[in-house]
């Protein structure tokens, strides 16, 4: 078996504010608004994809926001949440899998708490202070990038992770990287061989941990990979020349039909 571990956000979908061009489909509402959208080629190739190998959406949107994506692609069996720490199965949560994310994050509370009270504090902060499953903290800034230029002085690095994604800003747990989730899924499925796709900071250890990792040139230049990771040609639609490359490589090893 194959797996193939895909980001989500501007990975396999975009928001309304990202030019994808006229051939698109809406896969997201929110509050009665189209957010959140595909191509048309992105549809076609995803349903090609999924007859060859096991296709698992692994982000670090909530169970809640995840529910909100609907491929039209028919059901999608598994799914990693909560950046790699919640596990659905058709949809539920397995308790299993929690347990050991919240026991494998256990020595990183005093960092989360840390990173909670720093940020419900900061004047700079533009929205309330999460903490995710007590898996992360989330919140908005204003100045993302010197909010996490502080975070990271005061915030045990050996532990904890710090980002920012446009003005989110987020405090994770080192154990509870994409990365590390991609290997617990890997045993979890008795899987030979793994696929990922991503294109942010937050995707760079799964990238890596794949036995084929697939991202975008920019982030390419921005950190350091083995030859297991091949940068996608900009001039295409990410999620296209994703899905393009995994049906080929698919074809060409003769591996693949779930």
């Amino acid at each position: 078996m194959i797996i193939f571990n895909s980001d989500l956000d501007n990975t396999m979908i975009f928001s309304y504010k990202h030019d994808i061009g006229e051939h698109k489909r809406n896969v997201e509402q929110y509050q009665g608004r189209e957010i959140s959208f595909i191509t048309e080629k992105t549809y076609e190739l995803l349903q090609q994809v999924q007859e060859k190998v096991l296709f698992v959406p692994t982000t670090t949107r909530t169970k809640e926001q995840y529910e909100r994506i609907n491929f039209q692609i028919g059901k999608i069996k598994y799914a990693l949440t909560c950046n790699g720490g919640v596990l659905l199965v058709d949809g539920i949560e397995d308790e299993e899998w929690y347990n050991k994310s919240l026991e494998m994050i256990s020595g990183c509370k005093s960092e989360l708490k840390k990173a909670q009270e720093y940020l419900e504090k900061d004047a700079r902060r533009t929205f309330e202070v999460r903490n995710i499953k007590e898996l992360f903290i989330f919140t908005k800034c204003n100045e993302p990038e010197s909010v996490v230029a502080d975070l990271k002085q005061i915030l045990d690095l050996n532990q904890t992770e710090v980002f920012h994604n446009g003005v989110k800003v987020y405090a994770v747990p080192k154990a509870l990287s994409k990365g590390i989730a991609l290997q617990r899924f890997k045993q979890y499925m008795s899987a030979n061989q793994t696929i990922a796709a991503g294109d942010s900071e937050f995707d760079v250890s799964m990238l890596r941990e794949a036995d084929l990792g697939l991202a975008p040139k920019a982030l390419m230049e921005k950190f350091q990979f083995s030859s297991n990771v091949v940068g996608m040609e900009e001039r295409h639609i990410f999620s296209e020349s994703v899905l393009g490359y995994v049906l080929d490589y698919v074809e060409k090893n003769r591996i693949g039909d779930v």
